[in-house]
């Protein structure tokens, strides 16, 4: 079995440092303090990672492709769930959400 390339590996670590800090997309998460919402349970934060990773795109040397729109469906994602009125645009597919 093979492992995750360099770039995927940091790819999911500076993932986690930005979410930790709460510097993840601060264009859209500004003036939103989700950690404590996510990090009081499991659940949220377990959904913010299934949604960066399903998003996430390889190419076939192990690449990275799209880690800044993997970073934004995750955000918006949070947005909603730390603002109820805010509509995620395009709306979540069931494979974005989907728990493996």
């Amino acid at each position: 079995m093979g492992h995750l390339s360099v770039d995927v590996r940091a790819s999911l670590r500076f993932f986690a440092f930005y979410l930790a800090n709460g510097t993840i997309d601060v264009d859209l998460l500004d003036g939103f303090d989700y950690r404590p919402a996510l990090f009081q349970f499991g659940s949220p934060l377990e959904q913010v990672f299934a949604i960066y990773s399903n998003v996430l795109q390889v190419d076939t040397n192990g690449e990275v492709l799209n880690d800044g729109d993997a970073q934004y469906r995750a955000a918006q994602w949070i947005r909603r769930y730390c603002d109820p009125t805010y509509v995620v645009e395009p709306p979540f597919q069931a494979w974005e959400t989907e728990l493996h």
